[in-house]
């Protein structure tokens, strides 16, 4: 048992290490202002698509709404499990996915409060009105809160990385495909946003991570026979 949780630990110290460097070679390159540079540019040094139907409409909004209708679906097969002797076996992989999406998306909604960053489009550089503060900057008290770090709206596409840890309990032929899932709905919702000027980059793997972080404490302490 001892043996289990120092590996469980190793490998979550190892991950955010690995991820912790990553983000300090992002910092040293720039390659946040890099990326938002090219995407202002390439919509004529304006966020042009930032009120778009698909980008708004269908995407944000469309995209929330859909994350929220599959942790519906998710929480009413749990309580039917309760009901019904064909779902008793998913019960626990089943409260395993809809804890993990629920607090993985609070987790990160919390950050986004307790911690001011700016979004690109509130910035000088970008036609906004603020400079830039970097997440370990001092930030002047006299500027009001911003809320755009993490990325939010990402965390409702990479909470359902979780999927690949449910299907590795359930059917883990499928676990490939649950990890698309979820790394597909991000990724989509996150460059989304990264068009709108809505984030940076980095905001979108911060949020990836920690929704993994929990994704992957959460499978330890409920999941058992798993195929990782």
């Amino acid at each position: 048992m001892r043996d289990i949780q120092l590996r469980f630990f190793m490998s979550l110290v190892s991950a955010w290490l690995l991820f912790l460097l990553t983000m300090s070679v992002f910092s040293v390159l720039n390659v946040d202002f890099t990326l938002a540079d090219f995407f202002y540019r390439l919509q004529g040094s304006t966020w042009a698509w930032k009120d778009t139907f698909l980008a708004q409409g269908v995407i944000h909004k469309g995209g929330k709404w859909l994350s929220l209708l599959m942790g519906i679906a998710t929480l009413i097969l749990l309580i039917l499990s309760f009901s019904f002797d064909c779902l008793k076996e998913y019960r626990i992989p089943l409260l395993y996915l809809f804890s993990s999406t629920l607090i993985s998306t609070l987790l990160v909604a919390t950050i986004k409060h307790l911690v001011s960053m700016e979004c690109p489009w509130d910035l000088i550089r970008y036609g906004g009105v603020r400079g830039f503060i970097g997440l370990l900057d001092t930030r002047p008290p006299s500027l009001p809160a911003s809320a755009c770090f993490p990325a939010g709206h990402a965390s409702a596409g990479y909470a359902w990385i979780a999927l690949y840890f449910f299907c590795a309990s359930v059917r883990p032929r499928w676990r490939w495909a649950g990890l698309a899932v979820g790394l597909g709905l991000g990724l989509a919702f996150g460059f989304a946003q990264q068009l709108r000027g809505a984030h940076f980059l980095s905001h979108d793997l911060w949020t990836l991570m920690l929704c993994w972080t929990v994704s992957f404490s959460l499978s330890k302490a409920l999941l058992v026979n798993r195929v990782y």
